[in-house]
């Protein structure tokens, strides 16, 4: 989902309560006190609802000119072989040209968030109750790592030839011939290898649930988020 780099997460300590297991208590408390108020399938409706709007958030911001490329946080470096190029192309004043192929992956990144956005739609509708509830009760990134072990693969696969194709439209592939051209012409060199989709796929996804988990837990934290009247039935209760 998705080899994902996402930001690493700490252990919490086995005696803290986290942030979801105190607003699972809440909600689960609600709705042991208030019966018939607050039933199971609105609180999973809830959820994928939170998550569909973060998908929209998402899209909206990555899916544009330098919505990855100038984001500090996810912008898609080179692979490593490649980054290794760089460092000797530059030293010839050649650097121009792994510098163009970087930023184009980084453009096809941005046109394929849009067109995959359908796909995170049917992720999202295929969560289990006790997918849901998992994340509840897990630490704070648990929607992330949920994201990245039950996601990534198929999401993966899906992805790939919507990124190839963005590839070819940005044309990363004749920027990355210019510049193996280049560096296979270097003495003491190797040929080049890179995949070139397999890493924006594996880099893009994990923008794209970097900012989907920020997103969700915005919604659950943030009253003004809360937009439809079933979000404020379920997560403003969370308050």
């Amino acid at each position: 989902m998705i080899p994902l780099l996402l930001a690493a997460s700490s252990t919490p300590s086995v005696h803290a309560e986290s942030y979801w297991q105190k607003q699972a208590n809440k909600l689960l408390d609600t709705r042991q006190h208030k019966p018939g108020k607050l039933t199971s399938d609105e609180i999973g409706r809830a959820f994928k609802q939170a998550l569909n709007l973060g998908a929209d958030q998402v899209v909206a911001r990555l899916g544009k000119t330098d919505g990855f490329n100038t984001d500090s946080v996810i912008r898609i470096l080179l692979p490593d072989d490649l980054q290794k190029a760089r460092k000797l192309l530059k030293k010839v004043g050649q650097q121009q040209y792994a510098d163009e192929l970087e930023l184009r992956l980084n453009r096809a990144a941005e046109l394929a968030t849009p067109k995959a956005r359908e796909l995170f739609v049917q992720a999202i509708q295929s969560m289990t109750f006790s997918d849901i509830m998992t994340i509840y009760n897990g630490p704070d990134d648990s929607a992330t790592r949920y994201f990245e072990q039950a996601m990534s693969a198929q999401l993966a696969a899906a992805m790939r030839p919507i990124v190839d194709d963005s590839l070819a439209q940005v044309k990363a592939v004749e920027s990355y011939e210019k510049l193996a051209k280049r560096y296979n012409k270097l003495p003491f060199t190797r040929k080049l290898e890179a995949d070139l989709g397999g890493h924006v796929v594996s880099r893009g996804m994990s923008g794209i649930f970097h900012y989907l988990a920020k997103e969700e837990a915005a919604i659950r934290q943030q009253p003004r988020r809360h937009t439809t009247e079933l979000l404020r039935k379920v997560f403003g209760r969370l308050q």
